[in-house]
């Protein structure tokens, strides 16, 4: 959700979900999961490999990346 100021707020957070095929973002409710921890998408269990910024210029946001667990 965007400020005042056109940026976007800390709503969420992104998940950057690996795949054979690419790499495909997601955004979602709450914070990120840790580092470590495992994700469900769909039927497959990932892991987060590292918490880093938004890849969106002004989103404050933070983003989970992810690898097979």
């Amino acid at each position: 959700m965007a400020d005042e100021n056109g940026t976007h707020g800390p709503d969420g957070h992104l998940l950057f979900v690996w795949s054979p095929s690419g790499w495909t973002l997601r955004q979602r409710e709450g914070e990120p999961p840790a580092r470590g921890a495992t994700v469900e998408e769909g039927d497959v269990v990932l892991r987060v490999s590292k918490i880093g910024p938004s890849p969106f210029p002004g989103d404050r946001r933070r983003c989970a990346y992810t690898q097979l667990a």
